[in-house]
């Protein structure tokens, strides 16, 4: 399904879901709440080529989004605190956590003070490659190149191609194939063959994170808000399912002492990168649980379920998408209707 169309069939969903208010008659379908998650929480742009837009949203929705369900009768958890206030089966009580994965600077600057006006608690997944500039952000490079260039080669793993990206269309083309490419190839020789290719058109990719990224010393003063906590998100932000063990049990160790070597306070739990069923199972819930974490996220859509039902090394996010910024789709969200239709 390409993806305009994609994005018809979610936003009809939702919006049938909002009208018809099919959450009343399905109250089931809820669970025991749900853990959202977020990248960017910044003002918005008025680019008419933004292939990364999924991945923002605006202060403002993020305050609608915590409006609709705490007008919901939601309580707002830390996502450590789930477990715990989830062993009571009996209980009706619905829970929302909101995750935070990268470790944007804009979080601190945008989303922080949203969370803090309302006592909601937080979880930002940092990334350690990135706070140190040791590594970069390929979606946001492919994004600067693509915009800033109008044409340029590359090698696909076929040999070198002349790319022309003049247009909004060729452009969006162009990104999803270098999308594409990232997975085909050892992705570290990928983004490396991505990130010289945008420093001969002037885009400078370490200069991409330090502008988007917090440093070691940001964090650690993020960390003195009672309200914030952190998790792990690997020292590259690479795919662990395609990692071997040795590299595999690196990531995640490495980026949990970091962690606490900057916050002061050892994180307890990691979200995945990427997310997708083809990037984390029982292998990296494995892993994570041998570096002592005992929650994993994921970026697989469902709600809590409570009563022993959640994998919590393996946990379902709903993603606060920038492509769907309306109150009437959170509530639709928080609805669980959405994900018995996947």
């Amino acid at each position: 399904m390409n993806t305009t169309l994609k994005r018809a069939v979610i936003t009809a969903g939702l919006e049938a879901i909002s009208v018809t208010g099919a959450g009343r008659f399905l109250p089931a379908a809820a669970g025991r709440g749900l853990v959202f998650t977020l990248h960017h929480v910044r003002p918005a742009t008025a680019r008419s080529y933004e292939p990364n837009a999924l991945l923002s949203v605006t202060p403002e929705f993020l305050d609608v989004a915590i409006s609709e369900a705490l007008s919901r009768g939601y309580r707002p958890a830390a996502l450590a605190d789930l477990p715990a206030l989830l062993e009571n089966g009996a209980s009706a009580e619905r829970y929302v956590a909101f995750t935070l994965d990268d470790g944007c600077r804009d979080n601190a600057v945008h989303a922080a003070p949203v969370f803090r006006r309302h006592g909601v608690p937080y979880t930002l997944f940092v990334t350690k490659g990135l706070v140190e500039r040791t590594h970069t952000m390929w979606w946001e490079t492919a994004e600067a190149l693509t915009r800033e260039a109008a044409q340029f080669d590359f090698d696909f793993g076929g040999g070198t191609e002349h790319v022309t990206c003049a247009t909004v269309a060729q452009k969006t083309a162009a990104f999803l194939r270098l999308a594409a490419f990232i997975e085909t190839l050892d992705e570290d020789a990928a983004v490396a063959r991505l990130n010289a290719t945008a420093l001969v058109h002037g885009v400078d990719p370490v200069a991409i994170v330090d502008r988007e990224i917090m440093t070691a010393d940001e964090i650690a003063d993020l960390a003195r808000d009672p309200l914030a906590s952190f998790g792990a998100h690997t020292v590259s932000h690479c795919n662990l399912a395609r990692l071997n063990p040795d590299r595999l049990d690196s990531e995640i160790a490495r980026s949990a002492e970091a962690l606490g070597d900057w916050t002061g306070k050892a994180p307890v739990s990691i979200a995945y990168p990427y997310g997708w069923k083809r990037a984390c199972g029982p292998r990296e819930r494995e892993a994570a649980r041998n570096a002592g974490l005992a929650i994993g996220v994921t970026t697989q859509p469902g709600v809590l379920k409570g009563a022993g039902q959640d994998d919590w090394l393996l946990l379902s996010r709903v993603s606060l998408n920038g492509l769907y910024q309306k109150r009437r789709y959170v509530a639709a969200l928080l609805s669980g209707i959405p994900f018995r239709l996947m």
